[in-house]
């Protein structure tokens, strides 16, 4: 099934292929042509079909402005969304390097430098896309599981419900947006001999808070074993990020709500996969709690009080 889809693509002849289980969303592939090789990405569930156009003209437009990360290819006919097994598909190249294996603060430094370069080189980007999965939908989202007969999550369960109507009434409004790619996590940033190579996995990208963006990777990045934050590695990111774009007063004010945030939009979505996932979708399950401890060391310590913008 796969060779007679390949041969819709000027990119040569299959040779091999290979799952890639580190995916959260959708099913990746990677796929070795005689031409070279590159990622076969299979829309699973939560990616709407119709926001496909919005992330490969972000590619697009990234890779002409010189960003590192995947550029779609297109089918002999132009088109950049096939289908195998009547489920949406898309081709990128492959981009070199790996995810760092242990994060030290020159990758957090590193990071926040390209986030802001993105940010920047996104703000002439003519497509905009709703975050479908910014505050307004969490409570939405929860309702989904809450009700699920589990005692092991029951009283979390009721603590979530808490934070929640707090992230409500506090969430912060007008702060500087633009494009976001709102999954900058470790496996969707590539290093080569630590250097940075690259960012992939585009398909949560959106418009909504830059600061959002770096509360997102702070969470993700900035945390070690026994959830607790490492500031060397946040001021690193941020310094870095403020070289390229200046964070204002709002937004610093915001960074403790926005972690809060930040920390559930997660701590729903592994919950949700967790509880829902499908058995076919070939990806790496998450684990949400990991997400209500960094949680819980937000609603226990004050951001700004721990770092130095």
């Amino acid at each position: 099934m796969l060779e007679p889809f390949l041969d819709n693509y000027n990119i040569g002849k299959l040779l091999s292929f290979e799952g890639i289980q580190e995916g959260v969303e959708n099913s990746n592939y990677k796929i070795f042509m005689s031409s070279g090789l590159y990622i076969l990405t299979i829309f699973e569930k939560r990616v709407d079909e119709k926001d496909l156009p919005f992330f490969i003209q972000l590619k697009k437009h990234l890779v002409q402005k010189n960003f590192l990360c995947p550029k779609p290819i297109s089918n002999k006919k132009g088109n950049y969304i096939n289908y195998i097994k009547n489920k949406a598909s898309i081709i990128n190249t492959y981009l070199k390097g790996k995810k760092a294996s242990s994060i030290t603060k020159n990758h957090c430094q590193q990071l926040g430098q390209q986030l802001a370069i993105m940010h920047l080189k996104t703000q002439d980007f003519k497509l905009s896309r709703k975050n479908t999965l910014s505050q307004e939908y969490w409570k939405h989202l929860f309702e989904n599981f809450r009700y699920i007969n589990n005692i092991e999550y029951n009283k979390l369960f009721k603590k979530i419900n808490i934070e929640i109507d707090f992230l409500d009434k506090n969430w912060p409004k007008d702060l500087p947006s633009g494009v976001i790619h709102a999954d900058a996590f470790q496996d969707n940033v590539f290093f080569e001999n630590n250097v940075f190579s690259g960012i992939i996995d585009f398909y949560f990208a959106c418009n909504d808070f830059y600061a959002y963006e770096l509360a997102i990777c702070i969470n993700a990045w900035c945390f070690n074993s026994q959830y607790v934050l490492d500031t060397n590695k946040s001021t690193a990111l941020l310094h870095s990020y403020q070289k390229n774009r200046k964070l204002i007063e709002i937004e610093q004010k915001a960074f403790p709500i926005l972690l809060r945030g930040a920390a559930m939009r997660f701590l729903l979505t592994r919950f949700n996969d967790l509880i829902y996932h499908s058995e076919e979708a070939y990806v790496d399950l998450k684990d949400p709690l990991e997400y209500f401890n960094i949680l819980h060391f937000h609603q226990k310590n004050n951001f700004l009080c721990n770092i130095k913008l």
